[in-house]
């Protein structure tokens, strides 16, 4: 597992600056789970939750596989870890459920937006439609809400991570 981690450009035109942060925000996830065991990566952030840091992955892994697969490309791609009987379903784990797992599941999510991202200019709207309000946003406003997604989910990570073990960072 590749944890290093490269700050963006200042100077990078407006693509390579989405990309580059949005990259930023998924190594910085990978860099919150380096070094931990399957049971620490499974501990639940504070009762009720389930949040946990692999059911973040596997969380981010959907939400890759949804914005990039379902609407930016149009494929069908149907969730990995929810469904409609269990929204929060990748936050619930089984015994067979492993970070080895999780982590391929969420690179291979990661490689298929890069992939797709490729082949759309950022003012281009998608082939899908947002499941909820129809809409065809564009590949530069999905660049964006992932930024603020993982900004967000790793904001959470710092918390659970310095619960696990106090380890504490950027």
């Amino acid at each position: 597992m590749t944890t290093e981690r490269r700050s963006p450009a200042f100077d990078a035109d407006e693509r390579t600056m989405l990309e580059d942060w949005l990259e930023f925000h998924r190594q910085t996830l990978a860099m919150k789970c380096a070094g931990l065991t399957d049971a620490q990566l499974a501990i639940a952030s504070v009762e009720p939750s389930p949040l946990s840091l692999m059911g973040l992955v596997r969380h981010m892994a959907d939400v890759e596989r949804s914005w990039y697969r379902r609407v930016l490309a149009g494929e069908e791609a149907p969730p990995l870890y929810w469904s409609d009987e269990n929204p929060d379903g990748e936050f619930h784990f089984g015994a067979a459920d492993t970070w080895q797992e999780a982590y391929a599941s969420w690179q291979a999510e990661i490689g298929a937006a890069r992939r797709n991202a490729a082949g759309f200019g950022l003012d281009d709207l998608s082939k899908g439609r947002h499941r909820r309000t129809g809409e065809q946003p564009s590949l530069r406003w999905i660049h964006t809400h992932m930024i603020e997604e993982y900004a967000r989910h790793n904001g959470h990570a710092d918390l659970i991570r310095e619960r696990i073990d106090g380890a504490t960072g950027d």
